[in-house]
């Protein structure tokens, strides 16, 4: 009995690691093979290694112009426009919060060279806007992405939106959101989480 089980033990480890493993995405900093000094240079953002995919994320949100407060929770999935290496990606989201189910769809526009970004983005709730943002980043591997956008018109206030993207692994990234509402002082409005499936297909 003892050998039966022993073999049947063997014959699923066998199967389970011929099974392709999908590789874990890395960090874009190159491994230098010493410690980092401060004339290194930071390579530039890859977007296609970093965003396209699956990706879910939880927001925790106030009371505000934009809804009720509550948990918003959702998916985004993001994909090149033009093929890999080009300027131009989308980024679809399907959400669920207090006030209902909505979506976001969103067209981004990426000039490496420049260390700049803009995007457009129009939300199902009624409204658009468009941001433009720049991307820097530290020799850790760390990159933050500073997005404000234009005013816009919601329930007869004029609105304007700051996101700060901190890309804190290949797997998860961070925003702070602020709120600007009639002009005045920016305020949070929550710090939602994106995870990736690092399983779901990234083209």
């Amino acid at each position: 009995m003892k050998a039966w089980l022993s073999a049947a033990i063997l014959s699923v480890a066998a199967v389970v690691a011929a099974q392709p493993q999908n590789p874990l995405p890395k960090g874009q900093m190159p491994d230098l093979g010493r410690p980092t000094k401060v004339d290194d240079q930071l390579p530039p953002f890859n977007f296609d290694e970093y965003f396209p995919g699956k990706w879910t994320f939880e927001w925790d949100v106030p009371e505000g112009p934009l809804g009720p407060a509550g948990r918003i929770t959702g998916t985004t999935i993001y994909k090149a426009v033009d093929g890999p290496g080009g300027r131009f990606y989308e980024a679809n989201t399907d959400a669920n919060g207090p006030g209902g189910a909505f979506k976001l769809h969103e067209l981004i526009g990426y000039h490496k060279e420049g260390k700049s970004l803009s995007r457009f983005v129009t939300d199902s709730r009624g409204f658009s806007f468009l941001q433009i943002g720049t991307i820097g980043g530290d020799l850790g591997g760390y990159y933050n992405i500073y997005f404000e956008s234009s005013p816009f018109v919601r329930g007869g206030q004029t609105l304007r939106l700051k996101h700060a993207m901190r890309l804190l692994s290949p797997l998860n990234y961070k925003v702070g959101v602020t709120l600007s509402v009639d002009g005045g002082p920016y305020k949070n409005y929550g710090n939602p989480w994106w995870r990736k499936d690092a399983a779901a297909p990234s083209r």
